[in-house]
């Protein structure tokens, strides 16, 4: 069966189509093709090349057909169905701008959450927007195997967000003081660290506790409440060399525009919610500067 990128081209066809209870010839009329191109896409025997997914996604986005959504419905399932075939295995998902190329290796930007690492989420939609605006982005499923791994599990509270600031070098400026060394010693000889995970959403209420602008309460209270997964981040060659990867899916033109769209529109809700939050909370907690005055 040909596919869509990750989607398979029968399946999206047939969901826009019945989304609008359009017949195929309708769903042609309406895209000013022939019958029976939709006829060979619905097939399988060929798929639309980029200047037709184009159209197709300006027709989703007159019709409101949530293209995004059977997406992510679509690529849950297949994990679900992985899961089935590999009982005892929880299935992540890893996004990568180009693809893997070689062993795998905790070689991530040093500045990231956890630290440079191997990152994989446990909700698909998190990598999904953080490569559509690549061209050739791909999305991987995988799994770990835990075991003989120093695992450090960081709870929804202020050490996560401590650990995050140590990765992310906010702590630079206080490296001669023991909350440093705390963090610093906290993730030392780590294999594997387990987290929420903090997408652009979090990026900007991060950088507004790390700033001085909200407490650590209201931080807190914006990662329970938003709500975004875990990540599962292989910090050592240990733990990657123990990660297999089971599935990839090379995104289309079609599923990149919609991602683009969706994960925009849900960073401008998920700021706005942050702010209420950040509001609610702002007379309660402290400030970055005072918690790091206390752990002197």
């Amino acid at each position: 069966m040909l596919y869509l990128g990750g989607v398979y081209m029968i399946e999206l066809i047939k969901f826009i189509r019945n989304r609008l209870e359009m017949s195929q010839q309708e769903f042609a009329d309406e895209l000013r093709i022939a019958f029976a191109t939709v006829n060979r896409w619905e097939n399988g025997k060929t798929t639309p090349p980029p200047s037709a997914q184009k159209a197709i996604y300006q027709f989703c986005l007159k019709y409101n057909v949530p293209v995004a959504d059977f997406i992510i419905s679509f690529l849950t399932a297949q994990r679900e169905k992985l899961e089935k075939e590999n009982p005892n295995t929880k299935i992540f998902f890893h996004g990568s701008k180009s693809g893997i190329e070689g062993d795998i290796a905790p070689i991530s930007r040093s500045q990231c959450d956890f630290g440079k690492g191997f990152y994989m989420g446990t909700e698909v939609l998190q990598p999904l927007t953080l490569i559509c605006n690549y061209e050739k982005p791909i999305l991987y499923f995988a799994s770990i195997d835990k075991s003989d791994l120093e695992v450090l599990e960081l709870p929804t509270d202020i050490s996560w967000a401590f650990v995050v600031a140590y990765n992310r070098g906010k702590l630079e400026r206080v490296k001669e003081k023991n909350v440093y060394k705390k963090y610093a010693d906290y993730v030392k000889n780590r294999d594997l660290i387990i987290g929420d995970i903090a997408d652009d959403r979090m990026f900007y209420v991060l950088d507004n506790f790390f700033e001085g602008n909200i407490t650590d309460k209201g931080l807190v209270e914006c990662l329970s409440t938003l709500q975004l997964g875990q990540q599962y981040v292989a910090v050592s060659t240990k733990a990657c060399k123990k990660i297999k990867i089971l599935k990839e899916y090379k995104l289309s033109e079609l599923e990149l525009m919609a991602l683009k769209d969706i994960s925009e529109e849900n960073r401008q809700i998920g700021i706005k919610n942050a702010n209420e939050i950040c509001k609610q909370y702002r007379r309660e907690g402290k400030f970055f500067d005072e918690l790091l005055e206390e752990n002197k």
